[in-house]
């Protein structure tokens, strides 16, 4: 005759075997061919040609814009129209920190990122006073006064913008020891150097969202994307959260825009402030790849890319073409392409949700979860 204690001990037992997970065998299967391809796009710089190189780092620096922006706007619910801002003041925090201060630009790139953040301190203060479309309307509009304000900088070289000292970028830490090393030119180390910056930061940001997603802040942050309201009943301070998320894309933002303008070499207020380059492109990568997703702005960041060498040549037409096809993925495929797919095969390369695996088999076959 079985006792209490020991039924109790059973199902202790049996509920041990218990366990949450995320992770799914195709997310293992992927995170093996990541880590080849991040080795292997590494040694890019000793394979391919410099033009390669630059194709490569231009792919990079829009991922990480497009994974902040979806972070932004795909998590938090923030739709900003002015992330442009902090593209511009990061490059120019570069720009004055090497010209004005004389420091070496690879010191100046994180400099450039807390610059981008602090700027966000005082913007936030405005625009989280504003929701929806006041919102959207209320960044750009920000971003705008940004680019009119550095664009009277005379020292830099105000509104024709100034280029960085040749010796500058020829003298950066880790330069001259490529071109001892490996037998590189100095402005084949520089693009090498500013790429695999880049390359670092793409992989450190998609890390960085994808452990956020899976933490506690998380799933706050979904609580509030879906329902604000409800989430801020359950204890979640939703104005915290979309605080740090607004000033942590800010940075990320501000050294993309430090490490563009780097390997550009010349900055201006209309380049570096520009609407469509930093805001428009990157949006349409986030939605034609599927917002809300971490799989979305890496298949995204692609198809832009394809699209630009296809067709930039067409002038207004490729403009067209792209506005085009952003309203047919909305119309037909709202959740993006990565949602298509993934809705039709239930993919997931960067599982977020999560599962309760195990049991006994004895439960199982009593026609528990498992039976």
């Amino acid at each position: 005759m079985t006792t209490g204690f020991e039924t109790m001990t059973k199902d202790i037992d049996m509920q041990s075997e218990w366990k949450i997970e995320t992770r799914t065998t195709l997310s293992g299967i992927f995170s093996i061919v990541s880590l080849v391809a991040v080795v292997a796009m590494a040694a890019a710089p000793f394979a391919v040609s410099r033009g390669v190189v630059q194709d490569l780092f231009f792919i990079l620096t829009m991922l990480t814009l497009a994974q902040s922006w979806n972070l932004l706007a795909g998590y938090a619910g923030l739709i900003s129209v002015g992330q442009q801002l902090f593209v511009g003041c990061g490059a120019y925090a570069l720009f004055a920190a090497v010209i004005l201060a004389g420091w070496d630009p690879l010191l100046a790139i994180p400099v450039a990122g807390l610059f981008s953040a602090l700027i966000a301190i005082p913007t936030a203060f405005f625009v989280f006073r504003l929701y929806g479309p006041y919102f959207a309307i209320g960044t750009w509009v920000i971003a705008e006064v940004g680019r009119l304000i550095l664009a009277q900088w005379k020292a830099l070289g105000g509104g024709t913008g100034t280029s960085l000292p040749r010796d500058a970028t020829r003298e950066m830490v880790g330069i001259s020891g490529l071109a001892d090393w490996f037998g590189m030119r100095p402005s084949a180390a520089a693009d090498a150097l500013a790429y695999w910056l880049a390359l670092a930061a793409a992989v450190a940001t998609i890390a960085l969202v994808y452990k956020l997603l899976r933490s506690k802040h998380g799933l706050g942050l979904a609580a509030v994307r879906d329902n604000e309201t409800a989430a801020r009943a359950l204890g979640v301070d939703a104005r915290r959260l979309k605080t740090a998320i607004y000033l942590l894309t800010a940075f990320v933002t501000g050294v993309v825009g430090a490490l563009i303008y780097l390997q550009k070499g010349r900055i201006s207020p209309d380049a570096a402030f520009s609407l469509t380059d930093w805001t428009a492109y990157v949006v349409f990568i986030v939605v034609i790849g599927g917002i809300g997703t971490i799989e979305g702005p890496i298949l995204g960041v692609l198809v832009f890319f394809l699209l630009q060498n296809a067709f930039s040549s067409y002038g207004s037409w490729y403009l067209l073409a792209l506005g085009a096809l952003a309203i047919v993925t909305m119309l037909f495929a709202p959740q993006g392409l990565w949602g298509l797919i993934s809705h039709r095969t239930g993919w997931e390369l960067f599982p977020v949700r999560r599962r309760l695996r195990g049991g006994s088999a004895s439960y199982s076959e009593k026609g528990g979860p498992n039976g």
